[in-house]
């Protein structure tokens, strides 16, 4: 393959050449987080703002392979992406994308595929330190502990973490469901830290513990560069170690021998049943937020 412009310029002080190199080096670990989840992609052409691709250009090269996926939201089908090897990666280092969000469940191109993790969220309120963000994960910690559960951590490459907790088969329902559960006890155990409240103007300055992430969401996946100052990447962590980085630590310059994502993860673990049962009496938060959001636009009218 062919790679052109690598000394131009491409975000927060990087070039196009420190992209590709990266993803050269770490395509053996980042490959097999990719394989067989649509994917989408933040790309960033010379001149231009960033913007997400999900459906796939016409001149994408065959060798790719593409799955067909129903958009609820546009009522379409959008044809992704599967990176499930290194030349798609490198074509798509070529295309300068930057970011890499995969959805919770694996393909398996027949429609029957299913959630391989919950995933809980955990974002700073606005002008905070990461050390609140890593008080609040280990609030979560303790939450999966109690529930028999546990989970890998990784910074998201932004200001917060992700908590990935692999599942046996479980309804995507269900999952959902467990994932709301665990937020709220995470919540009981500090709640003047950290809340689980969607609208933002409801947080007091709290720590947000984002249990939304269920069936059709998707995450910046490990090890993917992100769009910000120095291309930071999303960087799996030991739960011991948490306390003493931050996100900016890890970049497309950092060199590592190891596989983390792969050693820090557990095995898949099935869901207690009194967790499932106690997130089905959660409401939705989008739902809540869309009501409430209705209610005050009523008022005002």
């Amino acid at each position: 393959m062919k790679f052109s412009s690598l000394d131009q310029p491409l975000f927060g002080g990087a070039v196009k050449g420190d992209l590709v190199e990266y993803l050269d080096f770490v395509a053996d670990r980042f490959v097999p987080v990719l394989a067989g989840r649509p994917l989408s992609v933040w790309r960033i052409l010379r001149g231009q703002d960033p913007f997400m691709q999900k459906n796939v250009p016409k001149y994408t090269p065959d060798y790719v392979k593409t799955v067909e996926v129903w958009a609820e939201a546009s009522h379409r089908q959008i044809r992704y992406a599967l990176c499930d090897d290194k030349q798609t990666l490198m074509w798509f280092a070529n295309q300068r994308a930057v970011e890499y969000h995969v959805p919770l469940f694996v393909s398996d191109h027949s429609g029957d595929g299913h959630q391989t993790h919950m995933v809980l969220d955990v974002d700073p309120p606005e002008g905070a330190e990461f050390d609140v963000v890593v008080k609040s994960a280990f609030l979560i910690r303790e939450a999966l502990g109690q529930a028999g559960l546990e989970g890998a951590v990784k910074t998201s490459g932004a200001k917060g973490v992700h908590i990935f907790v692999p599942l046996e088969r479980h309804d995507p329902d269900d999952v959902a469901a467990a994932t709301r559960a665990v937020a709220a006890r995470a919540e009981q155990l500090d709640p003047d830290l950290a809340t689980t409240a969607y609208i933002k103007a409801e947080r007091g300055g709290k720590v947000f513990l984002d249990s939304t992430r269920a069936w059709g969401a998707t995450v910046v996946a490990a090890y993917s560069p992100r769009l910000r100052e120095g291309l930071p990447i999303s960087f799996p962590v030991p739960w011991e170690s948490l306390k003493d980085v931050t996100p900016a630590d890890f970049t497309v310059r950092s060199r590592f021998d190891d596989d983390p994502w792969t050693s820090l993860m557990p095995a898949p673990q099935r869901l207690p049943e009194d967790l499932i049962t106690q997130g089905h009496g959660i409401p939705v938060a989008r739902v809540v937020a869309m009501h409430e959001g209705k209610r005050r636009k009523r008022e005002k009218s």
